[in-house]
């Protein structure tokens, strides 16, 4: 692996506010994190024989069972997920862009199954809200009082003709979605690419996808390392828009428009990637006249994304609308609480909620799900709201990064109110990304952030 050339601080004062600033968000989030801690200590555990299972033990699915299990006493909690390895998914564009290298983003499972938590190391293959149980790949029946469904999404590269994951790393194609070591092999052929130059094409999928903000990241990275090792004038970085935007959020949508036309990097709307050749490197894009051709040298490949097999195959997703042919979820998006089975909540990337496919929205989502299953199991109510809170820190350069954060109603959040300012290019909202974010993850992870 290459290493990356020194970041270029533009004046030292402002590094030195920045660092400054910095230490006061660290105090901040201290206190965040032990507050709860503090509050939760203090409060007794709800007695229960209720049978909780939790489909799937990515971020949301071991945040729901460590919140439930400091939380109730004699309660049956099952989580259901075959896989060993845990992958901490924010971390990809960091491997893929050769910050960090691939075991970053990878630990173990079992490190965050609570102790009073039956970890079953299976894949629930069918759900069926109506019988109230669940079964698995090995043909094992499970009743429940209350369902998690925390599954996250499938990447459909077959869609996409001409492309499959191993073609990754190969050929120019990169893509950092499919896992650790796809991540690393698209750093490889990211970085060939630089240094024989030529024209690097980045897409984003027609449907929706988790981390929205990850293929302006990729885009974003690929410019300045060009920069970096002095081929900018051989290499052209160009992206490809699956709608007329570039960002779900206006004002945010603007700011990357300018930043693009700053770095000349051209914007090309409303295409959608269905096919490629690689032998030939030509990838082609469905558009809203027909289809046309493009050339590269490099491509960035984001697949279509849907919910998993078991929950499309079910009665959950939503019947009608945007997303019925995506699986997604029909839950209340304030409660994360399914629409026609209350006692099924959907959290993480599998909720159909309009905005939330992050690692920062379970942060939020989770803690409202459980709140309201714990109070069904105490009879009372909740006025627990998920108001559609995401955060995307947008890597714009090698030390720099927006930190950008909003809601449903795509109205800026600011979490630190005059420390990081949403739409400046900044190294503390940088070192959040690279450095502070995943302990705050594995917080997350165990019920403590």
């Amino acid at each position: 692996m290459k290493h990356l050339p020194p970041v270029n601080h533009s004046a030292a004062s402002a590094t030195d506010i920045e660092r400054r600033r910095f230490l006061t968000l660290s105090v901040a989030s201290a206190a965040a994190t032990v507050l709860p801690l503090q509050a939760r200590a203090q409060a007794s555990k709800l007695k229960t024989s209720a049978r909780i299972v939790i489909a799937g033990a990515g971020a949301a699915g071991l945040t729901a069972a460590s919140r439930l299990s400091a939380a109730l006493d004699n309660a049956r909690i099952t989580l259901i997920d075959a896989r060993m390895p845990h992958y901490y998914q924010p971390g990809f564009t960091l491997v893929g862009a050769g910050i960090k290298p691939a075991q970053y983003v990878v630990s173990q499972t079992a490190d965050y199954v609570p102790r009073n938590v039956e970890w079953l190391q299976e894949t629930v293959t069918e759900i069926d809200p109506d019988g109230n149980k669940v079964v698995t790949d090995r043909g094992k029946s499970l009743s429940y009082d209350y369902l998690i469904v925390a599954t996250g999404l499938a990447l459909h590269y077959e869609e996409i003709e001409g492309m499959e994951a191993g073609l990754i790393g190969k050929e120019g194609i990169a893509s950092i979605y499919n896992g650790p070591d796809a991540a690393q092999a698209s750093w490889q052929a990211l970085s060939d690419f630089i240094d024989h130059g030529g024209r690097g094409v980045f897409t984003r999928p027609g449907t929706e996808m988790k981390c929205a903000g990850a293929p302006l990241k990729y885009t974003f990275l690929a410019d300045d390392h060009a920069q970096r090792r002095g081929q900018g004038g051989n290499v052209r970085i160009e992206y490809f828009s699956n709608n007329k935007t570039l960002f779900s959020v206006p004002i945010v949508s603007e700011k990357v428009r300018m930043l693009f036309h700053e770095r000349s990097i051209p914007a090309t709307y409303e295409r959608v990637l269905t096919a490629l050749e690689p032998g030939r490197r030509i990838a082609t894009f469905r558009t809203p006249t027909g289809t046309e051709e493009q050339p590269y040298d490099f491509i960035h490949v984001i697949p279509p994304m849907r919910a998993s097999a078991a929950v499309r195959n079910s009665p959950l997703p939503w019947q009608t609308g945007n997303w019925a042919d995506q699986g997604w979820m029909e839950v209340d998006r304030n409660t994360l609480r399914h629409v026609r089975f209350p006692n099924v909540f959907g959290v993480g990337d599998v909720a159909g909620v309009p905005k939330g496919k992050t690692a920062a929205s379970v942060k939020w989502q989770v803690p409202v799900a459980v709140d309201h299953l714990l109070a069904d199991i105490a009879g009372t109510q909740s006025d627990a709201s998920y108001d559609g809170y995401t955060s995307c820190p947008l890597i714009t350069r090698l030390g720099r990064a927006m930190l950008i954060e909003f809601d449903y109603h795509d109205n800026l959040v600011h979490s630190f109110p005059g420390v990081i300012a949403p739409l400046e290019e900044l190294w503390v909202s940088w070192v959040m990304k690279t450095m502070a974010l995943r302990p705050t993850y594995i917080s997350m992870l165990r019920g403590r952030a």
